[in-house]
């Protein structure tokens, strides 16, 4: 599992269109890795909040992934999601796992901070939302990538992550 303040698991994983995205070719950006479905409702909810997110950072340096590790979100569904969503940053296939399994990704979402020297410096979820409290009031995702930007220690490094189990292939 990966662990924070320590060098972010590499991956090569491809979108739909076949393109490779390789983490060490983003080094001197911060990267967020964001764990990401095609069919939870609370993924779905905050893909508006991610294309903000790109509008916001992505000339600063900043760079959002999204993977899809869901075993049973098949091609057609995963393609039938993308279809009807205007995202602004890509979604990569996790076959088997893979990448989810090296950083230790529950949930989707399930966010993981990479800053510019590849060290993994948050991981968690992106804000205090929850099943009870369904408006956010501290942004923990926001405050690391400000934190790194600056030029200063993340104010805080992992919080519990929230929403929808990733589906993981079963072999009894």
């Amino acid at each position: 599992m990966a662990e924070v303040d320590q060098p972010a698991p590499q991956f090569e994983l491809r979108d739909l269109r076949g393109r490779l995205y390789r983490l060490q070719d983003y080094r001197g950006r911060i990267v967020v890795v964001n764990f990401w479905s095609a069919e939870c409702p609370i993924s779905r909810d905050y893909d508006p909040y991610f294309n903000e997110f790109v509008d916001r950072y992505e000339s600063q340096g900043v760079t959002l992934l999204a993977i899809d590790s869901n075993t049973y979100e098949d091609e057609a569904i995963f393609r039938e999601a993308l279809s009807q969503r205007s995202l602004k940053f890509p979604v990569l296939r996790d076959p088997g796992n893979a990448v989810a399994d090296l950083y230790g990704a529950e949930t989707t979402p399930h966010v993981f901070v990479v800053d510019r020297e590849g060290i993994l410096r948050y991981r968690g979820h992106v804000d205090d939302r929850s099943w009870r409290q369904k408006h956010p009031t501290t942004n923990y995702l926001e405050l690391v990538v400000r934190a790194l930007l600056a030029g200063e220690p993340p104010p805080v490094r992992e919080r519990p992550p929230f929403g929808c189990t990733i589906n993981r292939a079963w072999d009894p």
